[in-house]
């Protein structure tokens, strides 16, 4: 009986230096390749993933420290592009975000989501890391908060901003980050309240006030946002 315990003994060990020579692996090279897992200091399960010639490859699953049940970030990789499919999760296992990287940059578009996991609460879209073109936010309804331009990583161009609604109570214009051009800010009726020019970020000309729809006076400059 002793001598089976050993036996078990030896061979259990010897598997389980086998699996461990068969992650963390490089080859000739250097390069990564295989599986390759990392743990945290207290043990948890860091990432695990593959590699193949020093590129990550295929699925590669990131834990927090403080949880190892549920991935808090899963990655898939392209074997012919850079590009790399993400998505981002609570450490209860909600989905918040996805999109795709390109190495550490945000490319194209992306997704945010509520606490539910289900209802998304913006959207964004980037060029190498930096905001360019539409990104939108959203009501729980699904009613547009605000609708942006960037450039750039600056808004540039129509801003427009939405009641609950859906009601347009903005209607402004950026240039490189500031505001310029015509503005029109509307009642929660829809109803134009007021309107006038920004050059460079201020107020210029004359600012025109309505109620109800029609002119009541003139302002210059006196209106304060």
């Amino acid at each position: 009986m002793k001598f089976k315990f050993v036996v078990l003994f030896l061979f259990s060990g010897i598997l389980s230096l086998s699996a461990q020579e068969e992650i963390n692996k490089l080859n000739a090279k250097g390069e990564r390749v295989g599986v390759w897992k990392k743990d945290y200091p207290n043990g948890r399960i860091r990432y695990q993933g593959q590699f193949e010639a020093g590129k990550e490859v295929g699925v590669f699953k990131y834990y927090s420290m403080v949880s190892s049940e549920h991935p808090i970030l899963v990655k898939t990789f392209s074997k012919s592009t850079n590009l790399a499919e993400v998505v981002f999760y609570s450490e209860e296992g909600i989905l918040e975000s996805k999109g795709q990287m390109d190495g550490k940059n945000r490319v194209g578009k992306w997704l945010y989501f509520q606490k539910d996991g289900i209802t998304i609460v913006s959207e964004e879209n980037y060029e190498n890391g930096v905001l360019n073109g539409i990104s939108k936010t959203f009501y729980k309804s699904g009613i547009p908060t605000e609708i942006l331009h960037y450039k750039n990583g600056k808004l540039h161009g129509k801003v427009e901003r939405f009641a609950d609604n859906g009601v347009l109570i903005d209607d402004l214009s950026y240039v490189d980050g500031k505001l310029q051009g015509l503005a029109k800010y509307y009642n929660l009726d829809g109803k134009l309240i007021y309107t006038g020019m920004y050059e460079n970020d201020e107020k210029a000309g004359k600012w025109e006030f309505y109620d109800d729809g029609k002119s009541v006076r003139p302002d210059t400059n006196t209106l304060k946002q």
